[in-house]
């Protein structure tokens, strides 16, 4: 059971008032960003003499203090976090109570069973198993009757034994570091002096190859991606692979219903085009590559690009290799910028290099890709303005030219779309388009809708589904995806059916689905005899691609961000980049140079609020360790304010990204996705027009210097 209150603990905000000048005061919002405490338990300890004495040690993360409750009607006890709790009980069952507390007074409750017997434990049951995901995690489970604790010992030279103790009936995830065959033990401990144990040789496995797919990349245009290798997109021909010069055990395999590439005993893979014009990545901006490798495999991975044609090469790093998972990586075609390569119209050649012969390396979704071309406008507002010529009934009238009968502020349409079903089983209505819709791009659809309830019989429930369907299948209902709403009746209301977010029915994934061409809409549900009659207007999937301001900046002269200002620190948007190197090969960077301002931060301005609907931003960044004084976090934070108001850090909105001194990184703000600060709720916000990039922190006066580079919007 937990349970979270909202307790504030007034010394902590006395603190702020007394720590803080009249400057502090403006931002507080830190505050709330401090998440209540999560996984709240505690650990039971007994000792073997029939007294009953146990000790109970409380956990949780994010708690400054915690409050143990025996469950015996017994004085609670309260201990900081490394503390624990004595107690002597009769024999019998408990229920003790852990509540962890923040500091700022947030607290949540774990309640766990204990059981105290002076009887040996009885009807023990172990299971070991190695982790189906988790490369040589063996995961331990011990159940018994009169039993609080067990104690597992892993059989490992080297480590403290028992490796590792739980309270009985819970599960230890143990993580060996060589796979191999252990002389494993568990005891299981009571109140009485007598124990419980099982003894198995277990043997630990390795997990080799990847036991799922990588992620199934998004739908894109065609003229928006050059595909290598990938079961999403058309692949280009290549003419060889493997090069009869690569060194490597080349294998095409499977993972479930997915092609992947297996490479063993890697030094590189290399693979031809052809060798007349080969391929064109010159319109492209990034690359993606997926691999897998085991853990333990350091090798760091590459791919280098070849015109053979014009003359010159180029390599990009794939970073740290990380193992025991798929890895998706994501590279700026401006890291070919750095080798003699001529030009990026004519690749020839390509390769994947390892840095020394790695043992086996899985290769998936290997291309190149821009951002997606504005896409076709889908819409009809039924008074000669739209773009759908294909309205059809079935087992429905339907009348896409009808006076508007219930024309009000609502709706002051003339014209609207009549839909009559008079007792049909499956009846809707339609239309086709083509191309297929793209639902990586834009992924809601919207209407006005109006039912008069004196159009109604029957019991059927007042609602409208959308569906998307293969128009060109024999059955196009056996794959369809449904999001169904539901209405009032005697009122123009607006429907939106986001298929990104809403709960859908049918198929599933709709957002990697390439075949929809057809919507089929239906009020008040199939498979009845009742009748309805229901009014569409402004049916929309969606005019542009985006509207809104996509400021960028790559300080070579080709942004659109002309208002970078410096609050409290230098700015300089055309400086030498003094870090140039294969990680960013750019001539220009932004120099920022905090030398000790409170709040030292820069920023810019946008004409336009942002579009929420795009959520992300990125960087590069290099901070030298020679350049920062201090003891403040090594952290770069993005925020988001509104910066017509006097004091728009009030409600900002921050994300805040940790960072590594002396090396180029890319960091990525997802407003959706990552841990936020301040204002709640960003993507609802209308009235940000303002970004602030601050490095190390606020509130001090060190010293950092930061070099900034390729800023954008995504």
């Amino acid at each position: 059971m937990k349970k979270i209150k909202n307790v504030y603990k007034i010394f902590f905000f006395l603190f702020l008032v007394i720590a803080c000048n009249e400057e502090d005061l403006r931002d507080l919002s830190f505050a709330n960003a401090i998440a209540p405490p999560t996984n709240v338990s505690a650990t039971f300890s007994i000792t073997q003499d029939n007294t009953g004495a146990v000790t109970i040690t409380p956990s949780a993360e994010g708690a400054s203090s915690f409050k143990v409750i025996f469950g015996d009607n017994s004085d609670s006890v309260s201990l900081l976090p490394g503390e624990n709790a004595k107690k002597t009980y009769l024999e019998g069952s408990y229920n003790v109570t852990i509540v962890a507390s923040n500091i700022k007074g947030d607290e949540v409750e774990a309640t766990q069973p204990l059981v105290v017997s002076f009887k040996a434990p009885e009807n023990l049951m172990v299971t070991l198993a190695n982790d189906a995901a988790v490369s040589k995690q063996v995961n331990i489970t011990a159940t018994a009757d009169f039993a609080t604790m067990y104690e597992f010992y892993s059989g490992e030279s080297g480590v403290n034994q028992p490796a590792a103790t739980a309270n009985i009936g819970e599960t230890i995830n143990y993580q060996y570091q060589t796979p191999g065959v252990y002389a494993t033990r568990v005891v299981v401990k009571g109140g009485a002096i007598a124990t419980a144990e099982y003894t198995e040789d277990f043997e630990v496995t390795e997990i080799l190859a990847p036991i799922e797919s990588a992620e199934t990349p998004p739908v894109r245009n065609t003229e928006d991606v050059v595909s290598i290798f990938s079961d999403k997109y058309t692949n280009v021909t290549l003419n060889e692979l493997p090069t009869n010069w690569s060194v490597t055990n080349f294998e095409a395999t499977t993972i479930g219903d997915n092609n992947v590439w297996k490479l063993t005993n890697i030094d590189f893979l290399g693979m031809v085009t052809n060798y007349d014009t080969g391929v064109d990545v010159s319109g492209m901006e990034m690359m993606h590559i997926d691999y897998w490798v085991p853990e333990g495999i350091t090798n760091g991975l590459s791919v280098k690009i070849v015109n053979t044609v014009d003359g010159g090469e180029a390599e990009a790093s794939l970073g740290s290799t990380v193992g025991g998972s798929w890895q998706s990586i994501e590279i700026d075609m401006t890291a070919f910028d750095g080798g003699n390569l001529s030009n990026k119209e004519k690749i020839t050649q390509l390769l994947i290099d390892s840095d020394g012969v790695a043992g086996v390396v899985y290769i998936d979704n290997f291309y190149f890709y821009k951002a997606p071309t504005t896409f076709a406008n889908v819409s009809d507002d039924f008074e000669g303005n739209g773009t759908i010529s294909s309205w059809a009934g079935d087992s429905a009238g339907m009348d896409n030219n009808f006076a508007n009968p219930y024309q009000d502020a609502n709706n002051s349409s003339a014209t609207v779309l009549e839909y009559a079903d008079t007792g049909g089983q499956y009846a809707n209505i339609r239309f086709d388009v083509t191309p297929n819709f793209d639902l990586s791009v834009k992924n809601s659809f919207s209407l006005k809708v109006y039912v008069p309830s004196s159009s109604v019989t029957g019991m059927s429930p007042n609602q409208v589904s959308l569906k998307l369907q293969d128009g060109t299948a024999t059955q196009p209902w056996v794959l369809q995806t449904e999001i169904v709403k539901p209405i009032v009746l005697d009122a123009w209301q607006t429907l939106t059916f986001d298929f990104a977010n809403d709960v859908t029915a049918g198929a599933a994934n709709p957002l990697s689905r390439t075949d929809f061409n057809r919507v089929v809409l239906q009020v008040n549900g199939e498979n009845n005899n009742d009748n309805v009659t229901a009014y569409f207007d402004d049916f929309a999937w969606g005019n542009d691609l985006f509207t809104g301001p996509i400021p960028q900046d790559d300080f070579e002269g080709n942004g659109n961000i002309s208002s970078w200002y410096g609050d409290s620190a230098g700015l300089n948007t055309a400086f030498a980049n003094p870090f140039n190197n294969t990680d960013n090969s750019s001539n220009t960077v932004l120099e920022y140079n905090d030398t000790g301002g409170q709040y030292a931060n820069i920023g810019f301005n946008t004409d336009e609020n942002f579009n929420m609907e795009k959520h992300t931003f990125s960087l590069k960044i290099y901070v030298a360790s020679s350049d920062v004084t201090g003891t403040s976090p090594n952290q770069i934070s993005l925020k988001l304010q509104d910066g017509t108001i006097a004091e728009p850090w009030t409600s900002q909105t921050e994300v805040v990204k940790s960072i590594q001194l002396d090396t180029w990184q890319t960091i990525t703000f997802d407003f959706k996705s990552d841990a936020t600060a301040g204002s709640p709720n960003p993507l609802d916000r209308t009235d940000f027009n303002r970004v602030v990039l601050q490095v190390n922190g606020e509130n001090n006066t060190d010293n950092v210097k930061a070099y900034i580079d390729d800023f954008k919007y995504q």
